[in-house]
């Protein structure tokens, strides 16, 4: 990325992370916070906020669950990258058949470049509500700022630029606190809860695929991977694995809980009048209005824009990243555009297929939620896989823990019964 830039591209890219300790940790952040707070886009706000809409409170405690399991298998990832330098895919095709990696990469490319659809349609929508203006030049005009950002300027910069993108997801957590919420049945929305019936599991394979999303293991992967060709390292020691640790765990922290303030101020607004059809991020916000104000509704939808700004380069980066390492082309943010053509043309294509689809048809009030149910599907396979990567002669002696490797099989069980669950549901009507 970045013609123009006189400073050799790999030189830095999280330089501080090998230390986050003491003053400046939000500087020193890296890939962890970045795929965190992306987990938050706008299919995500649209998902938590229908939830919350349709279920009030009642899967409050999904937020608690989630945050265990999507650290461990965010932790995986991150440790497979890290410790091999090679990012998902290409540990997939040595040591898995071809057809089982191509299957990997059709669900990751299918999934993201829906998801890029959808988000930027909403982004779109709910910019109309900051500033009127056609969605045409709305649309055609993020994907461009996208691109350009994600292909022409250094990674460094653009790094950075992501890193502070994250604070857009704030928004959220001060939309809590402006609303009228009821503290003690949030609270009492903790204890787990479960209903037999089919809207009951499809929000809950929702909610998990939204938080623990294909997309999310190959860009925490792949930026490990920038992480360590940046620094060049070569032996990766006990100190690293544990800053990488806390970087991821602190990313997940924050879109879990940004995604438990989406389903309470949903929970505490539409839900409460009953409005439970609300299935796009700005549908919610625009819903917001006439319960909570305007100031309500502005910061839902300005953290709908910030949250999209940063979550479909990481989809199309991720999306790039598997097709590059299962054709074996050079890749990666940290090379310039015609030191790796196929993977910039990957995410080229993949934001011009996501920008066409708002305009052939393409009902985002639909795809919001629906992206979020593919991603439910899509992960148990990918969690699987590299459950048993981590624990191959691939990673040497950095190998799952007890613990982690647990916490990865219980996301790979409660996911794929979910899924099988709700697949059984839709069959048997």
């Amino acid at each position: 990325m970045g013609a123009g830039n006189a400073r050799p591209r790999r030189e830095r890219h999280h330089p501080h992370r090998s230390q986050l300790q003491g003053f400046g940790y939000f500087r020193r952040l890296g890939p962890g916070l970045i795929t965190g707070a992306a987990d938050d886009d706008p299919a995500g706000i649209g998902t938590y906020s229908q939830v919350g809409a349709a279920f009030r409170f009642d899967l409050a405690w999904t937020a608690i669950v989630s945050l265990p399991l999507a650290s461990a298998v965010q932790e995986t990832a991150a440790r497979l990258g890290l410790a091999t330098g090679r990012g998902l895919v290409s540990l997939i095709r040595e040591r898995f058949s071809r057809p089982v990696m191509w299957i990997a990469v059709t669900l990751v490319v299918a999934a993201n470049t829906f998801n890029i659809g959808a988000d930027l349609g909403s982004m779109a929508e709910a910019f109309r509500l900051l500033v009127p203006a056609p969605f045409l030049v709305l649309v055609v005009g993020m994907a461009a700022l996208i691109l350009s950002l994600e292909v022409f300027i250094s990674y460094e910069r653009y790094a950075r630029i992501l890193r502070w993108l994250t604070l857009s997801i704030l928004a959220y957590v001060v939309e809590l606190f402006v609303v009228n919420a009821d503290w003690g049945e949030i609270a009492a929305g903790f204890i787990p809860t479960f209903r037999a019936s089919r809207d009951f599991v499809e929000a809950l394979v929702a909610i998990f695929g939204t938080t623990i999303s294909p997309y999310l293991f190959l860009w925490q992967a792949g930026e490990e991977v920038e992480e360590r060709k940046a620094h060049r390292i070569r032996k990766i020691d006990a100190t690293q694995l544990r800053v990488m640790r806390i970087d991821v765990f602190s990313g997940m922290t924050a879109g879990v809980v940004v995604m438990f303030a989406i389903m309470a101020s949903a929970g505490s607004t539409l839900g409460v009048r009953n409005i439970g059809d609300v299935q796009t991020a700005s549908q919610a916000a625009a819903a917001l209005e006439p319960i909570a104000g305007r100031f309500a509704s502005l910061i839902f939808a300005a953290g709908i824009v910030g949250t999209g700004l940063l979550a479909i380069p990481t989809l199309a980066g991720s999306a790039a990243y598997a097709v590059s390492e299962a054709f074996g082309w050079k890749e990666g943010l940290g090379r310039k555009p015609r030191e790796a053509p196929g993977f910039y043309g990957v995410i080229g294509v993949a934001l011009l297929v996501g920008l066409t689809l708002n305009f052939v048809g393409f009902h985002p009030i639909q795809a919001l939620y629906l992206s979020a149910i593919l991603n439910g599907l899509a992960a148990p396979p990918l969690i699987l896989l590299m459950l048993i990567l981590s624990n191959s002669a691939a990673v040497g002696r950095r190998r799952g823990g007890k613990l982690s490797d647990s916490l990865v099989a219980v996301t790979f069980l409660m996911m794929s019964l979910s899924g099988i669950i709700y697949l059984v549901s839709l069959l048997s009507d």
